[in-house]
């Protein structure tokens, strides 16, 4: 999809504590052959804030930033993949209350890891229909024991706590969104469900999460091949269709953002396939925060403007995915530094 007239305003980012791999393996929370490959140096982890609490950091920053006021803010979108501090309660209402006081439409959006690109789609559409304004797009997660093991859950991902916000807006902005695509294949929906039966509650078969174990039930019933091509189908596809709508190639790119995996997932599902070398991407970063959820393409875009790497004319490829199956892709040009921004 081709897009018009639609920019990033401001950016947010909220990472608490750090917690390096080599403490880690020192006491014994992670052994090493649960990180041997992954290359993460270091994961951000929360101590005691709450998913919820630090997605409203992330979106006071953003707002802020953008100058927007309530009257501004015509949608709040909050994507997510894991439990943000309270049991059924509307998560998106929160960040409203905490930040901009409004009344407009809030709501949470849990499509995993591709959870961001999604509110990313829905809020282009939204601000279509309307008079210029602004879209606040949040994301947050903490990934703790009891329900989620950040070493063990996704062997090969290490798993982080942190919030990333945007101020998507038609009132002008740094950055101008020039194309989105985004697909689902919902025949790959069995891929983190495995073959357990449906539960009563939370974690009635597993405790914690253990998706190692629902990818070997999927690859029992269709063969691990199967899944893989649809998958790279599906990556390929949203990627070719965004760089077409932004009448480019992806070696046009000077960034590439790519989901906060362990480097050997990234070698074999990206770097190598698409030709992308590690320095066009923000791997050196990444590497010292973890897999942030629904928030990777959010938080590495505010990382490389508010670092003052990404400058003026630079166009930014953000590449998702996330179980379900759905794969995102969106191209974002540069236009100014932010004054908040580091100057090279």
């Amino acid at each position: 999809m081709r897009i018009d007239d639609v920019f990033i305003r401001g950016n947010g980012v909220r990472l608490p504590s750090t917690l390096t791999v080599a403490d880690a393996l020192a006491s014994g929370e992670c052994e090493p052959r649960l990180v041997a490959r992954t290359d993460v140096v270091s994961v951000a982890v929360s101590p005691d804030e709450s998913a919820a609490e630090m997605a409203v950091a992330a979106a006071r920053t953003a707002l802020a930033r953008a100058g927007s006021t309530p009257e501004d803010v015509a949608l709040i979108l909050h994507a997510d993949t894991y439990h943000q501090g309270q049991d059924l309660w509307p998560v998106g209402s929160y960040i409203q209350r905490e930040t901009v006081r409004n009344g407009c439409l809030a709501l949470e959006i849990r499509q995993m890891s591709n959870g961001g690109m999604a509110a990313l789609d829905l809020a282009v559409s939204y601000l279509a229909l309307r008079e210029p304004a602004d879209a606040l797009l949040t994301t947050a997660d903490r990934f703790c024991l009891p329900g989620i093991d950040r070493w063990r859950t996704d062997p090969g991902t290490p798993y982080a706590d942190g919030a990333s916000a945007v101020v998507l807006s038609r009132r002008g902005g740094y950055a101008q969104l020039l194309s989105l695509s985004v697909n689902a294949d919902s025949e790959l929906e069995p891929l983190h469900r495995g073959d357990e039966p449906f539960g009563l509650a939370p974690f009635a078969h597993r405790m914690p999460v253990d998706f190692e174990a629902a990818k070997n039930a999927f690859a029992r019933q269709y063969g691990l091949s199967y899944g893989i091509n649809r998958a790279n189908a599906g990556q390929a596809a949203v990627i070719d269709e965004a760089l077409a709508d932004a009448d480019m190639k992806l070696g046009d790119a000077e960034w590439v953002v790519l989901p906060h995996f362990g480097r050997r997932r990234l070698d074999v599902n990206y770097l190598r396939p698409y030709d992308i070398a590690p320095e066009r991407t923000t791997w050196e970063w990444s590497r010292t925060v973890g897999h942030l959820g629904a928030g990777d393409q959010f938080a590495s875009l505010g990382h490389l403007v508010d670092s003052g790497r990404a400058r003026p004319g630079q166009r930014i490829v953000l590449v998702g995915v996330g179980a379900g199956y759905s794969w995102g892709c969106a191209v974002v040009e540069i236009l100014d530094s932010p004054h908040w921004a580091n100057q090279p």
